[in-house]
Order: C-alpha cells, then structure tokens, then sequence
C-alpha cells in the first residue's frame, strides 16, 4: 500500500489489473490506478477484490 499525505488528507492507491486478476500495491504497468482519501472506502475495496479472489502484489 502506498500512502501519501496530500493537503493534510492522507491517500492510498492501489493499482488493479482485471485481466490478470491482480490488485498492486505499488505502481505497475497497464494496470489502473485507484486513488482512495477514505480509509474505509480503501479497505472496502480491498475487501471486494478479495471476494473475487484477485491475487496482491
């Protein structure tokens, strides 16, 4: 997970490949980016991936 601090609002991004079923925590070609300011939001949509069975890297 990559956290950064804009505007005193943290951010979590994720990036998602829906072809190879892979969700990144870190920057990764031809997936894409999700950006969260929500920690709730970030980890519900963790949590879905999780239910399709997608693989973290």
């Amino acid at each position: 997970m990559e956290k950064q601090m804009t505007q005193n609002e943290p951010l979590w991004r994720v990036w998602v490949d829906t072809r190879r079923r892979i969700v990144s925590f870190h920057e990764e070609e031809g997936c894409q980016l999700l950006e969260f300011r929500s920690r709730e939001m970030f980890l519900s949509c963790v949590d879905q991936y999780t239910g399709m069975q997608y693989r973290y890297q």
